[in-house]
């Protein structure tokens, strides 16, 4: 595996790798790539914990660290995620709430680690891409749901 040149380190307390291994299970082409310890003791783990999980996320390169519980993860960072249709939605969503996330408005959810999650079917980008009284419309209604309902988004497109 070539180092690529931009990953995204996600910040964990203690639980990288659990993160890591459900994101493997949950998502399709998403892999743990190598777990490595620390090599000595450090503000965040003892020698021989995992410090570090290189993974990828439906092909993004990731690395999990375990730091600690100084920072805290916010709804300024998140994964989103591209559906096609309702049953890809309500499975994508149902994994990451019932593993222990939780529910937000207008398709985002964390997960039970605090990493935000849009869970975004495609009509609703198609809606937002095509602009005026569709987008609107299709806005307006997202607006009003947590999980995106794809019947009621392609119902507020057509008006």
């Amino acid at each position: 595996m070539t180092t690529p040149k931009n990953t995204v380190c996600i910040w964990y307390d203690t639980e990288a790798e659990q993160a890591a291994q459900f994101y493997a299970a949950t998502f399709p082409d998403t892999h743990i790539h190598a777990v490595r310890s620390a090599p000595a003791d450090n503000p965040s783990t003892k020698a021989g914990a995992v410090l570090t999980v290189e993974f990828t996320v439906m092909g993004i390169p990731c690395i999990g660290i375990n730091g600690g519980s100084t920072f805290k993860h916010s709804e300024a960072f998140s994964m989103q995620v591209s559906t096609k249709d309702q049953e890809e939605t309500d499975r994508y969503w149902n994994a990451i709430t019932s593993n222990g996330g939780e529910e937000s408005m207008c398709g985002w959810c964390k997960d039970r680690w605090g990493v935000s999650w849009q869970i975004t079917p495609d009509t609703l980008t198609q809606a937002m891409q095509a602009g005026g009284d569709e987008a609107r419309r299709a806005f307006e209604a997202m607006m009003t749901m947590k999980k995106i309902d794809v019947a009621a988004i392609d119902a507020a497109r057509r008006g």
